[in-house]
């Protein structure tokens, strides 16, 4: 894959996977322009205040050049048109909120980008694509980017149209392509704490059966998606290789799935969530886990 430093115009900035992604592709080196609906909360970058529900000041952003207040639009400005900004999960606002602003957002991104010639964009989907919350009955674990799409609430219904979008503008345009990081329930150091807890009650985090990803891990992620050569559309798993739990996998499976199919080997707290789409094709591993930083106490 190509190291080239790329100008990425990286939407949702503020949001808590906005500012992983920025601040590595910083590290690697990249020209990031930030996009946010608020006032950018760092200054290590520019950035612009737009509203992308509105189509006009979507257009506007994505064609943005110059570094102070000369700066004009034009088409082609950016290598890389990363996408975050979203509702980040369900009933922070009502349902129909969360899918009208996701989904009308991420139209405005694709067609703006289309108008401009922008022929490279990386988007924020999310695991909630194969059917979050997941049901009592699986056909075979572990799910991976080849497993049906359900979407079962307002935002992984957003998330699972965006998908289509995608396909269709890629579809539509040989010359396109869209990178779908199906990224987990995104996590910080922090928010670490109360995993050893998870052992006491299997039904805390059974809704996305036990799987996480440190927000770190999103950044070198998307990072690596810059470099992606295939062009249509490709989605990826982003997840860490261990569940959030404390037991191990096949404990797990022997209570909760004891009739699924189980492909391949799992190690000893391997997630049910499988990765191996994105280290293959896009030379990802994810280098963190819960495990480093609070001692897990399993039963």
């Amino acid at each position: 894959m190509s190291t080239t430093k790329k100008r990425v115009a990286v939407t949702g900035i503020n949001g808590k996977v906005g500012q992983h992604v920025v601040d590595q592709l910083l590290k690697d080196g990249h020209e990031v322009f930030g996009i946010d609906q608020t006032p950018a909360t760092r200054t290590d970058i520019i950035s612009i205040v737009a509203d992308l529900t509105d189509y006009g000041q979507t257009f506007d952003a994505l064609g943005s050049v110059g570094w102070d207040v000369l700066g004009d639009t034009v088409d082609n400005a950016f290598d890389v048109v990363v996408h975050l900004a979203a509702v980040p999960h369900p009933r922070l606002y009502s349902n129909a909120k969360t899918f009208e602003n996701n989904v009308i957002a991420g139209y405005n991104v694709f067609e703006a980008a289309h108008r401009h010639g922008l022929k490279d964009i990386v988007l924020a989907s999310s695991e909630t694509v194969l059917g979050v919350p997941f049901p009592a009955n699986l056909d075979q674990l572990p799910l991976d980017d080849d497993s049906a799409r359900h979407g079962r609430n307002a935002y992984g219904l957003s998330k699972l149209f965006m998908e289509h979008l995608a396909e269709e503008y890629t579809n539509n345009d040989p010359e396109l392509r869209v990178t779908a990081l199906r990224l987990s329930y995104v996590q910080n150091v922090d928010d670490y704490d109360e995993y050893p807890s998870f052992a006491d009650n299997l039904d805390t985090r059974a809704w996305d059966i036990w799987s996480y990803i440190d927000g770190r891990d999103v950044g070198t992620a998307t990072e690596k998606a810059l470099h992606q050569t295939q062009r249509g559309f490709h989605p990826y798993l982003i997840v860490a290789d261990d569940t959030v739990m404390p037991i191990p996998t096949a404990k797990i499976i022997a209570e909760r799935y004891p009739n699924t199919l189980v492909k391949g080997e799992l190690a000893e707290f391997g997630s049910l969530l499988s990765n191996a789409a994105a280290k293959r094709d896009l030379g990802w591993v994810p280098e963190h886990t819960w495990r480093d930083h609070v001692e897990p106490n399993g039963r």
